[in-house]
């Protein structure tokens, strides 16, 4: 029995012996004919790649587009599999040279043996990925940054607000969190702490973070396009979507995701469901909705699961604010100053706005006189405002009434007109002022200067907010107070009383004109923003002063009756209606008009009609691309001019014909109807001759006034003595474009500056090489360069020769704020040695390929807070100055692919 059952033992060991035996064999014996499959299958699944990375390219080149990461992990694996196979396949042949017997055995067998074992399992491998290679999709668009944070100067008294609302969202099940409180209190500032405080948190983690400002106009349409730009739906096809079709496009991508919105501002009901944003379960660990609002009923309307009432500070940090924004200086300017600023601030309600409105006010109020007084006034007040968040509005007229004269409130009640959040340029609303009679042209000064010192006077007052140095925007709460003074406010004529009746419709989204009779008694008139198509009923506004119709980009026809019984009307703005591409000649009628704003338009003719505006003051046809005629005498008619803007005029339309009648064509016609203007103190100028820019550096009145210059299309143009350009004296802006024949800028050996240049753009300048005059901009605030192929430098030190003079004084690009580049594809340096760029805050690089080095070191690092935008396969391979450098850098770049 024993011997029996060794041998079937034997036998088993035996087969299984056999089975290894053959198996290697076979890894043996299919070599060579593995070794041929291999090859025709790796060219196969090669070609499979070629195809899917020509999908990819193609998808990428596609705003915002990037590869599917199967795709790019597929990419990842046929390029390692390639590799290890085209090893084996140049090894193949050294390995059958060692195969005998008829290919079934080897004169190294255990060699043949893993050599057969590895191409073997690569053919499997290249076989598996072929069959995996029809990808539907390749690439989907990019969302953006997952947050970004805030700027926010440090709050008095906000961490005590701030940590029980962070406690509730992140260790509490809440899913909708309302703050409410009156206006100025403080809810946008505690709402961007929030924003930040969720930036800084590693064990809250969360796939996006976006804040909407909604506002009193809620439009769903804006809250879902911002909440597409973030989550990477947003492209000119997905906006042609209806607001169903983009709601269920937010909610698939939302559902699921973590997310945290915040909603600023909010006054009525945001429906969820209409956006597309899923509700937030009460779950501590699920997405979260945080709103501000002024009333504690939104917070029902919400439906929130929680809600804190932001209140005012206590009355040691509300003091502690109020000093900050007065000053010590002030406070200990005198012994009872002190005891008197107590009773200031207290008037104040302790709301932060208030606070800070109130100490800036303050802050240079030196004698106890004016601190009583202004305490006097801040308690009698009160029953001024009746209806409109008192304690607010009460401290907020305090600073109006302080303001310096009744010219400076006019200029800011007229801010009302525009819509909230809205960014007003400065040289805009100066002209609108110079229309209204608000600024008086006398001759004895600029007018524009004393528009900007008003300006000041207001900003100061921190009644207006400065966005650098051409746009200024009005908080929403005085907004409220301004509207509400100038509806209310009574104002004494020729002894008898009138109100100053403003009607303000700015971004309501109206779709038609409001009634024509609730216009009657209006004094001025906002239309702004809105999406009429036309205007067909003839109103009668008898005391019309102002009509705004800016921003109307569905505007298409106005009746040529509209303007007759409208014989006050002195200033009528047009800017922004793309549509519209005639004027009514009807517009004649306006014989009062001192300030008519065309702006944007796509009209393409002047009516010789207009010359019935003998009293316009300011004429802004600035960006009216497609206008190429205007009657030859009609800017001679105009002799009371003071503003003139004709920056970007006709620039898209073809090359015009010779007309005996167009003041564009007949040489230097135009620059002698500007010399004939006797009272003109701004000029923005497009010329696309050099005759003509010599006949303005020529004149001394020209060369006064002229505050923006556009060179357009010169043609026979090899060089141009820029420095000509220095005498230019109030200069801010100049444009260069498609001057294609250009290819230097001379700089003349005497000194030159330009002090009044801030702004410069360079397009289209194919033979241009280097902008090199751009030192002696002192105050240059922003470059932009682009499509001009055969720039190689910025700022060429071979130039430096031409103007040795003033080379000890030079301190390049002080006051740059942004640098933007594009399409150079020669660059190789921007300026030789490294700069400190104090005020650099933007700087983007696009398709400038060549460009391998910036003028950056650790120095630059310590001033710089920059942004800096480009591909990053350029940023990659840069090169730095040192390792200091490169990592000082490296928090600064995003990704523009």
């Amino acid at each position: 029995m024993g011997n029996i059952f060794q041998i079937a033992i034997d036998g088993a060991i035996f087969n299984r012996c056999l089975d290894c035996f053959l198996g290697k064999a076979a890894y043996i014996k299919n070599l060579q004919e593995n070794v041929e499959a291999l090859k025709d299958e790796l060219a196969k699944l090669i070609a499979a790649r070629n195809d899917v990375m020509v999908r990819v390219v193609n998808a990428e080149r596609q705003q915002m587009m990037t590869r599917l990461n199967e795709v790019q992990l597929w990419l990842s694996r046929v390029d390692a599999v390639t590799a290890e196979a085209d090893e084996l396949i140049r090894d193949g042949s050294q390995e059958i040279e060692k195969l005998c017997l008829g290919g079934y055995c080897s004169k190294n067998c255990m060699s043949s043996y893993k050599f057969g074992k590895q191409v073997a399992k690569r053919l499997r491998d290249v076989r598996t990925l072929m069959g995996e290679r029809d990808f539907k999709v390749v690439a989907q668009r990019a969302p953006e940054s997952v947050a970004d944070e805030r700027p926010i100067e440090p709050a008095v008294g906000m961490q005590s607000q701030l940590e029980p609302v962070w406690r509730c969202l992140v260790e509490e099940p809440v899913g909708i969190v309302g703050l409410y409180g009156m206006g100025g209190v403080g809810k946008t500032t505690l709402l961007t702490h929030l924003n930040n405080k969720f930036l800084g948190q590693r064990d809250f983690h969360f796939d996006f973070l976006i804040w909407v400002v909604v506002s009193k106009d809620l439009q769903s349409e804006k809250i879902q396009e911002i909440i597409g730009k973030k989550v990477g739906l947003f492209n000119d096809s997905w906006m042609k979507k209806n607001l169903a079709e983009r709601a269920v496009d937010i909610y698939n991508v939302l559902k699921e995701k973590k997310f945290v919105l915040l909603l600023d501002d909010v006054w009525q009901r945001v429906d969820f469901a209409t956006v597309g944003v899923p509700i937030p379960p009460r779950d501590k660990s699920a997405s979260k909705v945080v709103f501000t609002t002024r009333s504690t009923e939104v917070c029902g309307w919400m439906g929130a699961h929680k809600k804190f009432e932001v209140e005012c500070l206590s009355a040691n940090d509300a003091w502690e604010l109020f000093r900050q924004n007065v000053g010590e200086e002030t406070l200990n300017g005198h012994p009872k100053i002190l005891e008197l600023a107590e009773r200031v601030a207290k008037e104040c309600g302790r709301l932060p706005l208030a606070l800070i409105v109130t100490g800036r006010a303050m802050a240079c109020k030196k004698t106890p006189a004016e601190w009583r007084y202004a305490s006097q006034v801040l308690q009698t007040s009160a029953s001024e405002f009746p209806g409109l968040e008192d304690n607010v509005l009460r401290v907020l007229k305090f600073s109006y009434d302080s303001l310096p004269d009744d010219t400076t409130r006019s200029c800011l009640l007229y801010c009302c007109l525009f819509p909230e959040d809205y960014r007003i340029y400065k040289e805009n609303l100066i002209d609108c002022w110079i229309g209204e009679g608000f600024l008086k042209v006398t001759g004895k000064y600029e007018v524009q200067d004393k528009g900007r010192t008003i300006l000041g006077n207001i900003v100061h007052a921190c009644l207006l907010e400065e966005e650098g140095d051409d746009v200024v925007k009005m908080h929403d709460v005085i907004r409220d107070m301004t509207l509400w003074i100038a509806r209310d406010t009574e104002t004494t004529e020729d002894t008898e009383k009138k109100k100053e009746n403003y009607l303000v419709y700015a971004g309501a989204g109206l779709t038609k004109a409001p009634n024509v009779r609730e216009w009657e008694n209006a004094r001025r008139l906002s239309l702004m923003e809105t999406q009429i198509r036309n205007l067909s009923a003839v109103p009668k506004c008898l005391h019309l002063l102002t009509l705004f119709l800016i921003f109307n980009e569905e505007l298409e026809m106005i009746t040529s009756e509209f303007f007759k019984s409208m014989p006050c009307l002195k200033v009528l703005n047009l800017s922004g209606a793309r549509r519209m591409s005639s004027l009514p000649l009807g517009i004649s009628v306006l014989v009062s008009v001192q300030h008519l704003d065309l702006s944007g338009t796509a009209i393409q003719e002047l009516p010789k009609e207009l010359n019935a505006l003998e009293n316009l003051k300011c004429l802004n046809l600035e960006q009216t691309h497609f206008l190429i005629t205007i009657p030859r005498q009609l800017i001679s008619s105009f002799s009371s001019l003071v503003v003139l803007r004709m920056f970007g005029v006709g620039d898209w339309s073809p090359p015009r014909k010779r007309n005996d009648s167009d003041l564009f064509c007949g040489g230097d016609l135009l620059v002698e109807a500007l010399r004939g203007l006797k009272h003109l103190e701004v000029l923005s100028l497009t010329l696309n001759n050099s005759q003509d820019l010599q006949c303005v550096l020529n004149s001394e009145k020209l060369r006064s006034c002229t505050q923006a210059l556009y060179l357009h299309s010169f043609k026979r143009l090899e060089r141009l003595d820029v420095s000509a350009l220095a005498g230019l004296e109030h200069l801010n802006r100049l444009w260069i474009h498609e001057c294609e024949e250009l290819e230097e800028l001379k700089m003349a050996r005497q000194p030159f500056v330009f002090q009044s240049l801030e702004k410069i753009q360079i397009y289209g300048c194919h033979r241009l090489k280097n902008l090199t005059f751009l030192l002696f901009a002192p105050n240059l605030r922003s470059i932009e360069v682009s499509s001009c192929f055969a720039m190689e430098e910025i700022i060429s030190e071979a130039k430096f020769a031409d103007v040795p003079e003033v080379m000890p004084i030079i301190k390049p690009f002080a006051q740059l704020y942004s640098l933007r580049l594009g399409g150079l594809t020669v660059l190789k340096s921007i300026y030789k040695r490294p700069l400190p760029f104090p005020r650099l805050r933007d700087l983007t690089v696009n398709s400038c390929n060549e460009l391998r080095k910036l003028p950056f070191d650790s120095n630059s690092a310590k001033e710089c807070k920059i942004v800096i935008r480009g591909h990053r396969k350029w940023w990659e391979q840069l090169q730095w100055e040192d390792q200091d450098t490169q990592n000082a850098f490296l928090p600064c770049f995003r990704s523009i692919n």
